[in-house]
């Protein structure tokens, strides 16, 4: 099985916390985002390869579990692992941790890639979809 990988390293700022003293499901949103176009450079879709091809990568569906409360100077990370490739999508589970191990959050999400011009999903590059395959468990 391919282990999953380490997509974001950070900790909890006072301002991420809102008037209870936890941090804002804006953030936790924010850190999975930052995670996933983590995860896109690993798989070769980078901002350079977007930007040259007229691609884009659009988040379709996006669901969040939260399991425990992230309070200011909590450090966390994000480990993802691939659920599904298929040539013109990615869905992927993103498992947000406290530094000590404990999961705070888990985010599922499907991204489709597009083409910018019309808007519309198209294939992935071969090399991305090789290298995406190789990060899916085992079957």
């Amino acid at each position: 099985m391919a282990e999953p990988v380490l997509t974001y390293r950070g900790v909890v700022h006072p301002w991420h916390c809102d008037h209870m003293g936890h941090m804002n499901v804006m953030w936790y949103s924010g850190k999975f985002d930052e995670a996933t176009w983590n995860l896109f450079a690993e798989l070769g879709i980078t901002a350079d390869y977007l930007r040259s091809a007229s691609r884009g990568m659009a988040a379709v569906e996006q669901h969040i579990t939260y399991q425990r409360e992230l309070f200011p100077g909590d450090t966390v990370t994000v480990h993802t692992e691939l659920l599904e490739v298929r040539d013109k999508v990615l869905k992927a589970r993103h498992t947000m941790r406290t530094g000590s191990g404990e999961t705070a959050a888990v985010m599922i999400l499907t991204a489709v890639h597009l083409d910018t011009g019309p808007r519309r999903a198209t294939p992935m590059p071969p090399a991305v979809l090789k290298t995406a395959r190789d990060l899916l468990p085992a079957a």
